[in-house]
């Protein structure tokens, strides 16, 4: 392991892929072709029963097949010993070179979120679906969905502790209570 470097999930092996070792790859990451490179190193996340509990493993070859993300690793050279890793979750070393506007998961989580100069809730976690990410706020009262784009989300301050939001009309008030009873002044 590495000392104390934050490590980040970066993908799981979901299952063996032909006979010669390959593995198909479930991406935590929306870098892959910058994390799976030839020499990569990886730290294996799997039972402590398993043969390749402890261990790191290096990538041989990432490639694109069929719209899946596959995965060549060293020293796994045929269908069985792909089979023994098959759920493992691959960890890596943090790296230093963010971009302007990327963040990791770890870094927003608890940052407040700030609207026209007030503190709304706070950021409970991130969710990553297809489309966009999606900011998970804990308000007083509910969790709200924040689609994690510039328009809605224009500042994240990590240092600051916070982040900077512009929403649509809606997204953080209660919905208008429900008038079935009638005006009482009618």
């Amino acid at each position: 392991m590495a000392g104390d470097r934050n490590q980040l999930r970066v993908g799981r092996l979901l299952k063996a892929h032909g006979l010669k070792g390959a593995l198909k790859l479930e991406l935590y990451t929306d870098a892959p072709e910058r994390r799976f490179v030839p020499g990569a190193v990886f730290t294996l996340q799997v039972p402590e029963a398993s043969e390749w509990h402890g261990k790191t493993i290096t990538v041989r070859e990432y490639r694109v097949m069929n719209g899946n993300s596959v995965i060549f690793l060293e020293g796994v050279d045929d269908r069985s010993t792909a089979e023994t890793l098959v759920r493992a979750i691959l960890w890596m070393d943090e790296d230093d070179e963010a971009e302007d506007d990327a963040w990791y998961a770890h870094q927003l989580v608890g940052l407040d979120v700030i609207r026209d100069d007030v503190v709304v809730g706070r950021v409970l976690r991130v969710e990553h679906l297809p489309a966009q990410d999606l900011l998970i706020v804990k308000t007083d009262t509910a969790e709200v969905m924040v689609p994690f784009v510039a328009a809605i989300v224009p500042t994240v301050d990590i240092a600051g502790g916070r982040i900077i939001v512009t929403p649509p009309n809606g997204l953080f008030e209660d919905p208008p209570a429900s008038d079935a009873a009638g005006d009482p002044s009618e």
